[in-house]
């Protein structure tokens, strides 16, 4: 069969490993909230190898509901020139113990499946990548995590926005 008579196969997504991604870094996120300071939840850590600083995360609550959460993952400093902060914005469904990328860097919203080539090039498996991208940037925080100096706690329930 030549090239020409070849159809391209439409991307199909990886719903296992999707899943996958989503429940782990359910978890990953789940152990990083227990980061505690005097008793209370941070928001704020750093993150450090030894005496090598690599830079500050932060994680923001931007709503609440009876069973998700939208959070806001951001790198908010870092030292080296080859790593922009990562800016990610999550949704935790408590009820099926599963958080997923919803928008990176403020931007967009991450579709399912793109046609490609598109306008922006992004990849047909964008979400699955981001998403991996997430598990392996809590990995890094979970291993190299460090209370900050100034200990940052979590919005009491009043200083979460509700819209």
């Amino acid at each position: 069969m030549s090239e020409l008579t070849k159809k391209s196969r439409r991307y199909v997504p990886d719903l296992k490993r999707l899943g996958a991604l989503c429940e782990g870094n359910y978890m990953r996120l789940g152990r990083l909230r227990k980061l505690e300071a005097d008793g209370h939840p941070v928001c704020e850590f750093e993150l450090h190898r030894g005496e090598r600083y690599f830079g500050r995360v932060r994680m923001k609550v931007l709503q609440q509901a009876r069973y998700t959460e939208t959070l806001l993952l951001e790198q908010i400093h870092n030292v080296g020139r080859w790593l922009n902060n990562p800016q990610l914005t999550v949704r935790v469904y408590h009820d099926a113990s599963m958080l997923e990328v919803i928008s990176c860097y403020r931007d967009r919203q991450i579709a399912a499946v793109n046609d490609y080539p598109n306008r922006y090039m992004h990849h047909p498996d964008e979400k699955i990548q981001v998403n991996a991208f997430l598990a392996d940037w809590l990995d890094f925080c979970l291993r190299f995590g460090q209370m900050p100096l100034s200990m940052s706690r979590w919005p009491q329930g009043d200083e979460v926005d509700e819209g």
